[in-house]
């Protein structure tokens, strides 16, 4: 179980910057792969970006690459999702997510999932 915080506000113009952060309640995070998943208005779920649980390896949709990053804070408990160069179509609802295998987070699908929260990308 997470629970994500969303800093910088959640509505913002076209290349602007966001930052998204996730705190797990569990104090064993640093043992999980983590992630960032998101849903459009009108379309299906998709993964962003997820990292495995040393921080090392990193995930990014085509989408996203150069734009996103993803980092953690283990010692925090928390996953972190800098949004930079925003487009319209990065509006959606955001959902950190967990799993022991970042496998089952980049391919399958995440075993723990934090609230989502809202990010609004004006033209």
């Amino acid at each position: 179980m997470f629970s994500c915080r969303r800093l910088g506000g959640g509505l913002v113009q076209t290349g602007g910057s966001l930052r998204l952060s996730c705190v797990a309640s569990e104090r064993t995070f640093g043992g999980y792969a983590a992630g960032w998943l998101r849903q459009a208005p009108g379309k299906d779920r998709e993964l962003v970006a997820a990292t495995n649980k040393g921080g090392i390896t990193a995930f990014y949709a085509d989408s996203v690459k150069g734009r996103f990053t993803i980092s953690r804070d283990n010692a925090k408990n928390t996953v972190y999702l800098q949004m930079d160069s925003l487009k319209p179509e990065g509006t959606a609802v955001y959902y950190c997510a967990a799993d022991p295998i970042m496998h089952n987070i980049v391919v399958v699908t995440p075993g723990f999932w934090g609230q989502g929260t809202l990010v609004t990308v004006s033209s």
